[in-house]
């Protein structure tokens, strides 16, 4: 058994660099939609064997001028990210109580994080027709926070 985990380990130490020179490098998942995962991960209710319900209201708070950037661009950002959310949660069994609404919203006072994620979940009939969700300080909200700020 040792000598064939000894040569198992040598294969991979030998193709893993060659599998990287020759198939092109995986996308990094930006931090935004690492966190909204993780919101759906950590917040999700169990309500039975094949029913997990997770956040699906999301306001990320994003420095103004990133804010101003992305908002200028002619894509909205807010379809990709809920086309993100929808897929996870497919890929990991989950569902929603109602419509999946992600909100980029400028963050108030003398921020001094990236951004902040709030997210919440919202009955199919308390979320806006207009697709704006509501505030993040209701009772059931969750957030979090990427505390570190640097500027590229």
């Amino acid at each position: 058994m040792y000598l064939l985990r000894t040569a198992e380990r040598a294969m991979e130490r030998w193709t893993t660099p060659l599998w990287g020179l020759l198939l092109p490098p995986k996308q990094r998942q930006g931090e935004v939609v690492a966190i909204l995962r993780r919101q759906c991960d950590d917040n999700a209710l169990i309500l039975g064997r094949r029913r997990v319900v997770v956040p699906n209201v999301f306001v990320v708070e994003l420095l103004p001028e990133i804010h101003r950037q992305l908002t200028a661009h002619v894509v909205p950002l807010e379809p990709c990210l809920v086309t993100v959310v929808h897929r996870y949660a497919a890929e990991q069994g989950y569902s929603f109580a109602g419509r999946v609404a992600v909100d980029l919203r400028p963050a108030t006072g003398e921020a001094t994080v990236r951004f902040r994620v709030h997210s919440r979940i919202a009955p199919a009939h308390a979320t806006p027709p207009s697709g704006r969700p509501a505030a993040p300080g209701t009772d059931n909200a969750f957030t979090a926070t990427v505390a570190s700020f640097q500027t590229p």
